[in-house]
C-alpha cells in the first residue's frame, strides 16, 4: 500500500468553509446611513465656512476702525479659512462617492 505524504503546499488545495463578510442587503443598508447622516456633515461644513466668514469680517471690520490699514493678511486668512471649509465638504463627498 502506498502512503500519500502531506506537504504543507498542498495543504491549500483542501477546501476550508470560509466566513464571509456581511452581504449585499447590509452593504446597502451601512451605505444609507452613510448617506443620511454624511448630508448633514456636507451642510454642517457650509454652515462653518458662512459662519468663518462673518466672523472674518466683524474682527477685519473692528481692525480696521481701530486704525490698523494693513489688513491684507486677515483678509486673506479668513477668505481662505472658509473656502477650505466649502472645499473639505465638496472633497468628502467626492471621496464617499454620495
Amino acid at each position: 500500500m502506498k502512503y500519500l505524504k502531506v506537504t504543507p503546499a498542498s495543504l491549500l488545495f483542501i477546501p476550508f468553509p470560509a466566513h464571509a463578510q456581511p452581504g449585499i442587503d447590509e452593504m446597502q443598508q451601512i451605505k444609507q446611513n452613510l448617506t443620511s447622516s454624511f448630508f448633514s456633515a456636507v451642510d454642517f461644513s457650509l454652515v462653518l465656512a458662512g459662519l468663518f466668514g462673518i466672523v472674518g469680517a466683524v474682527k477685519i471690520y473692528h481692525n480696521w476702525q481701530m486704525g490698523k490699514e494693513r489688513i491684507t493678511n486677515d483678509v486673506a486668512a479668513w477668505f481662505f479659512a472658509s473656502f477650505f471649509m466649502v472645499i473639505a465638504g465638496a472633497f468628502l463627498q467626492a471621496v464617499f462617492g454620495i
